[in-house]
């Protein structure tokens, strides 16, 4: 009986290339179609809030308890994933997701009493499969795009995410000022919702359209127990320790009066949903066009001096709401906002990159920097909620003289005064580190996760860059 000769290298390729160009054809039409809902649900979950009349202590458990939860989430996927096919668990968990939005659309149309409530549990639901998919996805597309393609790839993925999510966020501004207009904001709300939903219900199913070369996860059976060891030794580093404590701490001082920014503009200014939309835009942008000047600040003059720029600054920020309602002044306020989030983004990124010893692995790093400021971030927004239920009794121990026509800038100027003594605490123990070789801003990839007018853009890093020249 004679024997099939094996399949040559020269006739497996072609077949290869087809279902990889495929695939990354696809991954870049899902960018487009989830970036339809993180434009919209990252953004207006807020305002959506408001319009449902959340309490002020409800608006910070909405800000802080999706956060922990999704913290949680992301180190279940590393230890259950390994177990399940990789492809098949971010597909349940992106469909969930899309299941969670869809009720939020749900609540706009019926607006039930505890609409609430419900809103605060679906924004569990929606973080912690965002979390749960995070850790897959990187590893899927890891094994999936070649090496030498990497840069060019993801660049454009990330235009892509980039783009559609601005404009989405844009076009849902104006569309909420449309329905607003006509007294109808539910409508507005409840078409947003929908359009959210459906596109992720896309992504859902070009996922599974997507091939996956290896199928399981790339981490490993214990790999759970190996995250926990790995966070007890980093946590050795004091050099380390000082700054994710100072991370951590800073993102809790922020969330105290993010999530009442969207309140103090929609509710106490009398903001439409138009000047709403162009408030947090104008701060989008100001990021967008100076991360590239931060980026060659940092590579000349070190990430330490832009670290302590942006934290000078910080503290700046939310004590400059306190003078003046204009929208233009607010405006102004808002582009120096975009100033410094983007230099302490990049810096901070930078910085722990740095920071990291020699040959050990970076990702466990990131990982635990990240599960401490989700703690960081639901600390200080329950913070926030407690000030927010307490402000009636703050108000009336201040004198006749002093008396507030809007009691949620005190908030503000607590969130401003932490700022200060962290940055205080810090920056004296903060030193100059030897630079590495940092990816090219422009060949790193990065997307917009989230973007708030108290916090600015947040970047989710993947350090995939290109090949470097000779």
């Amino acid at each position: 009986m004679s024997q099939v000769p094996p399949a040559s290298p020269d006739r497996t390729r072609p077949r290869r290339n087809d279902w990889l160009r495929q695939t990354l054809s696809t991954s870049r039409k899902e960018a487009v179609s989830s970036s339809t809902m993180t434009g919209i649900c990252d953004n207006y979950l807020g305002a959506f809030a408001i319009y449902l009349r959340a309490s002020l202590p409800q608006m910070g458990l909405l800000t802080a308890l999706p956060q922990l939860v999704g913290a949680l989430f992301q180190l279940l996927s590393v230890w259950l994933c390994p177990y399940f096919s990789r492809r098949h668990a971010i597909v349940t968990g992106v469909a969930v997701q899309a299941t969670a939005v869809a009720g939020m659309a749900l609540l706009a149309l019926l607006r039930p009493d505890n609409s609430v409530a419900w809103l605060i549990g679906l924004a569990v639901v929606y973080h912690a499969c965002v979390n749960f998919v995070q850790p897959q996805w990187r590893s899927w597309m890891g094994s999936l795009v070649p090496a030498r393609r990497r840069g060019a790839f993801f660049a454009g993925r990330t235009r892509l995410t980039m783009i559609s999510s601005f404009t989405v966020f844009a076009c849902g501004g104006a569309l909420l000022g449309w329905f607003e207009h006509h007294q109808a904001a539910w409508a507005g709300f409840f078409i947003l919702m929908l359009l959210a939903a459906g596109g992720r219900g896309l992504s859902a199913l070009q996922l599974k359209q997507m091939h996956d070369p290896d199928h399981a996860s790339a981490a490993r059976p214990g790999s759970f127990i190996d995250t926990l060891r790995r966070i007890r030794e980093s946590f050795r580093h004091r050099a380390f320790r000082e700054y994710s404590l100072f991370f951590a701490g800073m993102q809790g001082a922020v969330a105290i009066s993010g999530p009442f920014f969207s309140v103090y503009m929609l509710n106490d200014l009398g903001y439409t949903y138009w000047e709403f939309t162009g408030n947090i835009g104008v701060s989008i942008l100001t990021q967008f066009f100076t991360l590239s000047t931060w980026g060659r600040i940092c590579d000349r003059w070190g990430n330490r001096l832009v670290m302590v720029t942006s934290c000078c600054m910080l503290p700046v920020l939310p004590g400059l709401w306190l003078f003046s309602d204009s929208y233009y002044y607010l405006l102004g306020v808002q582009v120096m906002s975009g100033l410094a989030w983007g230099g302490f983004t990049l810096s901070t990124s930078n910085y722990l990159y740095d920071l990291r010893p020699a040959r050990a692995d970076f990702a466990s790093y990131a990982a635990v920097q990240s599960s401490l400021s989700a703690v960081g971030v639901f600390c200080g927004a329950l913070l926030g909620g407690y000030l927010a239920s307490a402000l009636p009794g703050l108000v009336a121990l201040l004198p006749a003289s002093w008396q507030l026509e809007h009691s949620v800038i005190l908030i503000f100027a607590t969130s401003s005064l932490l700022r200060v003594g962290i940055a205080a605490w810090f920056i004296p123990r903060s030193q100059e580190l030897r630079v590495r070789h940092h990816p090219d801003l422009l060949q790193v990839v990065y997307r917009v996760a989230r973007f708030t007018p108290g916090a600015g853009i947040v970047l989710d890093w993947l350090t995939v860059t290109r090949k470097r020249r000779p």
